[in-house]
């Protein structure tokens, strides 16, 4: 009935791994929150020229609502000026390489939602949603299990008059 040091050891340096990584991850989420918090900034204060610095230059883009609203993508891609409509998020989380922004204007006439996919700092992926609720889920295993990551904030189902079409996106 010995004090076997070597188990203890593996377990204290699982912990401590488990708890750097951790760390490195809640890091790794705030440089990419950072990143696209500046895409706003930059947007806000009418530098455009910003924005190619912290996007890909092959965007892959996605987008669900009416044509007319695709503000974001016509920003991107210079076919309008930051003098346009104006994104004010609301609401910012992010998990992973993936940050979710939520916003609306007036009194949630205009509701939107961005899912930006960021590689190696850079941003790689916008899915862009108008007057469209998202519920973001994380697909856990091959039988279907999934783990809800963030969700259209309640306070915008309030706000918002009439009905919009509510989607699960599975990343």
């Amino acid at each position: 009935m010995g004090y076997n040091r070597s188990s203890t050891a593996m377990i204290i340096s699982r912990k401590a791994e488990k708890e750097k990584h951790s760390g490195r991850e809640a890091e790794h989420e705030k440089r990419n929150r950072e990143t696209v918090k500046m895409v706003y900034k930059a947007q806000c204060d009418g530098h455009t020229e910003k924005l190619v610095k912290l996007v890909r230059t092959e965007l892959e883009w996605w987008y669900h609502g009416p044509h007319h609203c695709e503000y974001m993508m016509r920003l991107l891609t210079g076919e309008s000026t930051a003098k346009g409509f104006r994104f004010r998020p609301r609401r910012i989380r992010a998990v992973g390489d993936r940050v979710m922004v939520e916003g609306w204007e007036g009194k949630g006439e205009e509701y939107w939602v961005h899912v930006w996919t960021l590689s190696h700092g850079i941003i790689a992926q916008l899915r862009e949603y108008f007057n469209t609720f998202i519920t973001v889920v994380l697909r856990v295993s091959e039988d279907g299990d999934e783990a809800r990551l963030w969700r259209s904030s309640d306070r915008v189902r309030v706000r918002v008059h009439g009905s919009l079409p509510d989607l699960v996106l599975s990343v």
